[in-house]
C-alpha cells in the first residue's frame, strides 16, 4: 500500500495506539538510543515515529529530534509531546530532509524486508559516517504477541497477510546484514531485547492491538467489533485476575554506520 493509505490505517485509533500500546518499546528504545551514544550534541531523525514516543525519549536524553511518519493524527500526538521536534508527514521512501542533515536516524520496527529504499535515504540524510540504529521482531518463538499475528493473517485479505509474513523475515539471521550492506552502511553489532505490553484488563488490550496498522484489514474484513471478538478469544488464556494481562516479546536490534 502506498503511505497515504498506511497513514490512514494507523491513524484510524491514533490516541488508542500512543497510549495504550507505543509505551511498551521503551527498553528498545534506550538500549539503541544507548548503543548509539545519543545526547546533547545529537541531531536524531526517527523513521516511522508514530505519536513520537521514542523521540521523547531522546530528546530527554538532550537530543535535537526530528521524525517523520505517515499518519497526520500520530504526528499531532508527537508534536503535542515534543513541542520543539520537527514532525513532518510524509514516505520514507523520499525523505523530505537534506542530505547530511543528522548525525543519528533510527527506526523501531518500521523498516522491514523489502524496505530497502528506506535505508538508502536514510543513508542519504546522515552525515559521512553517521550512526543508525533499527528493530525488527525477533524469533516467532521469543513472540508474545505472537497470536495477534496469527489473528491478523488468518482474518486479512490474502495479499495483506503474505505481506505480514514478509515482514517477519526480517528477523531471520543475515536479512538484516545484507538489506545493510546492499544500502552503504556498515553492520556495527546486533542483539535482542525483551519488551512488555501490559494492560490492566483484557478490553484495554484489545483495543489497543485493534490500534496497530496491521488489524486494518482485518477490521475492514470482517467489522471491528467481530476483531476485538477474536483477539478476546485468543489472548483470554493468558489473563490473569491478579496482574491483568502481560504479554513479554523479543525485539532484533541493529547499529550500523554509514559507509563514507
Amino acid at each position: 500500500m502506498g503511505w497515504q493509505e498506511a497513514g490512514r490505517g494507523w491513524g484510524a485509533r491514533a490516541q488508542e495506539w500512543a497510549y495504550l500500546f507505543e509505551p511498551y518499546a521503551r527498553p528498545a528504545n534506550e538500549l539503541v538510543f544507548g548503543r548509539l551514544g545519543v545526547g546533547a550534541n545529537t541531531r536524531l531523525l526517527d523513521i516511522a515515529c508514530g505519536s513520537g514516543f521514542a523521540a521523547g525519549v531522546a530528546a530527554a536524553w538532550g537530543a535535537t529530534v526530528a521524525g517523520l511518519d505517515a499518519s497526520e493524527p500520530l504526528l499531532t500526538i508527537a508534536r503535542a509531546r515534543i513541542p520543539d521536534g520537527d514532525f513532518r508527514a510524509g514516505d520514507m521512501f523520499a525523505l523530505p530532509f537534506d542530505a547530511g542533515s543528522f548525525d543519528v536516524a533510527t527506526s523501531f520496527n518500521g523498516i522491514w524486508k523489502g524496505c530497502e529504499t528506506a535505508l538508502e535515504e536514510a543513508r542519504r540524510v546522515l552525515k559521512p559516517g553517521g550512526l543508525f540504529g533499527m528493530t525488527f521482531w525477533g524469533a516467532p518463538k521469543h513472540l508474545g504477541l505472537l497470536p495477534y499475528f496469527i489473528k491478523v493473517i488468518e482474518l486479512s485479505p490474502p495479499d495483506h497477510s503474505t505481506a505480514s509474513l514478509e515482514q517477519g523475515d526480517t528477523g531471520r539471521p543475515g536479512v538484516v546484514e545484507d538489506m545493510l550492506a546492499a544500502t552503504g552502511f556498515e553492520l556495527i553489532e546486533r542483539g535482542a531485547v525483551d519488551v512488555v505490553n501490559e494492560w490492566p484488563d483484557l478490553g484495554t488490550a484489545v483495543r489497543a492491538m485493534a490500534a496497530a496498522g496491521p488489524s486494518v484489514p482485518a477490521i475492514e474484513q470482517i467489522g471491528y467489533d467481530a476483531f476485538l471478538e477474536a483477539l478476546t478469544e485468543a489472548f483470554g488464556p493468558l489473563y490473569d485476575d491478579h496482574v491483568g494481562l502481560r504479554i513479554r516479546s523479543q525485539f532484533g536490534w541493529a547499529i550500523a554506520r554509514k559507509k563514507l
